[in-house]
C-alpha cells in the first residue's frame, strides 16, 4: 500500500485535470533540517512551506510517496515494474503522471516504462534536480512546476503529451531518446538523435510534429516481466579474448548490448569474430549500439561491421545504450520465439529508434 495525499491548489472543479505525482526519491526531494543540520528527505505534507507556487496551479494534484525512498543508483527492473503497475492501477483515476526520480538512472527508467506501458495514451513525465529543493540555488522548483504544467496541458480536451518523457532544465525530451550527459551543470540531459519535444521559456512551445499522436481509443497494456540476464560489453582498443569470453560466458546470459565504435564497427581479428559467432549460435542475442552520443549503427557500411552482420549481430540503429539495455530486458521477457525476439529488436516499439 502507498500513502496518497492531496495538495491544495486552485483547482475548483471535479472536471479539472488530475495529476498523480509519484515520488521515488532522489536529489530533488531533500530539504534542510535544523535539528540534524543537514539535508533530509522531503515530506510532501509540508509542501506549502517548501513550494508555495503549487497552490497557484489550477489543476488537481495528488502525491504518492514510495514507502522506502530510493537513490537512483539503487533503481532496478523490479522498481520499473512497480512504477508501471502503479500507473496501470491509477490510470483511469488520473489524467497524467509525474515521476520524481534521481537523475543518474532516470533515462533507464524512462526507457523501461516506455516499453512496459504499451498503448500509453496519457503523459508520464519524469523529472528531478541537480540540487535539492532545500538549497537556495535549486533547479528543483522550476523542473517540478513545469513538469506538472506539461503533464496537465491539453488541447481540444486531449493531452498534448501522450508518452513517457523527461523534463529537465527547460526542455522536454522523449524518455527513451534521452541520456544523462552532465553531472555538474543544470542541463543534465540530451537527446542527440531525436528533436526536443518542447522548450519552456516565457511560454511552453511544443514541437508538435515530433510528439507521439494521441489515440483516444487505445487501451493500456501493462507488462510486468523484464529479463535481467543481460550485460553491456563496451569494445575498446586492446580488449582481450579472455575478457570477451568471460563476459559472453556468464551463466544464464541471454542478451548483450555491445557498444561499438562509430557506426557499429568492431575488431575483425579472427578470435573476436569466432567468439561472437560461437555465442550467437548458442542462442545469445548480441545488440549493436554505437559508443557515440549521436549518429547510428549502419552494419555493413564498413568491412569491420559487415562481418558482424554476417554472423547475426542485431543492429540497434540509433538507440541509446539506456534504451537498448531496457529494450533487451523487455523483449527477452516476452513469451515469443527466438526469431521473433530478434525481429522485435530491429524495429521501434515505442519511438525509441528511427
Amino acid at each position: 500500500m502507498y500513502n496518497i495525499i492531496k495538495i491544495n491548489t486552485k483547482s475548483d472543479s471535479k472536471d479539472d485535470v488530475k495529476v498523480l505525482v509519484i515520488y521515488t526519491g532522489g536529489t530533488l526531494g531533500m530539504v534542510y533540517d535544523a535539528k540534524s543540520d543537514g539535508l533530509v528527505p522531503f515530506d510532501f505534507a509540508q509542501i506549502p512551506e517548501n513550494l508555495p507556487e503549487m497552490a497557484r496551479l489550477d489543476f488537481d494534484i495528488s502525491v504518492l510517496t514510495f514507502e522506502t525512498l530510493l537513490d537512483s543508483s539503487n533503481m532496478n527492473p523490479s522498481v520499473w515494474v512497480t512504477l508501471a503497475k502503479i500507473i496501470g492501477e491509477k490510470y483511469h483515476e488520473y489524467d497524467s503522471f509525474v515521476i520524481l526520480h534521481g537523475t543518474d538512472t532516470m533515462a533507464y527508467t524512462a526507457s523501461a516504462l516506455s516499453y512496459l506501458l504499451e498503448n500509453l495514451n496519457k503523459p508520464v513525465i519524469l523529472t528531478g534536480a541537480q540540487l535539492p529543493i532545500g538549497v537556495a540555488r535549486t533547479d528543483a522548483k522550476e523542473n517540478f512546476i513545469t513538469a506538472l504544467e506539461i503533464a496537465a496541458a491539453r488541447l481540444n480536451n486531449q493531452p498534448i503529451i501522450s508518452e513517457v518523457c523527461i523534463y529537465f532544465n527547460s526542455v522536454l525530451l522523449r524518455g527513451n531518446r534521452a541520456r544523462k550527459s552532465e553531472s555538474v551543470q543544470f542541463n543534465a540531459f540530451e537527446s542527440e538523435n531525436y528533436p526536443v519535444l518542447a522548450e519552456a521559456g516565457v511560454k511552453i512551445e511544443y514541437n508538435k510534429p515530433y510528439i507521439k499522436h494521441h489515440h483516444p481509443n487505445a487501451k493500456l497494456i501493462v507488462h510486468e516481466k523484464l529479463d535481467e540476464n543481460v550485460v553491456i560489453l563496451k569494445i575498446f582498443p586492446g580488449i582481450s579474448e579472455k575478457v570477451v569470453r568471460s563476459i559472453l560466458g556468464i551463466e544464464g546470459l541471454k542478451g548483450v548490448v555491445m557498444e561499438t565504435f562509430g557506426s557499429g564497427n568492431a575488431p575483425t581479428v579472427q578470435w573476436f569474430l569466432d567468439l561472437m559467432k560461437e555465442f550467437i549460435d548458442k542462442g545469445i542475442i548480441i545488440y549493436n549500439v554505437s559508443q557515440c552520443n549521436g549518429g547510428r549503427v549502419i552494419q555493413g557500411h564498413y568491412q569491420t561491421s559487415q562481418y558482424l552482420q554476417e554472423i547475426g549481430v542485431v543492429s540497434g540503429a540509433d538507440l541509446t545504450t539506456e534504451a537498448a539495455i531496457t529494450k533487451l530486458m523487455y523483449v527477452l521477457g516476452q513469451d515469443t520465439y527466438f526469431a521473433e525476439k530478434k525481429k522485435n529488436l530491429r524495429y521501434s516499439i515505442a519511438g525509441e529508434m528511427s
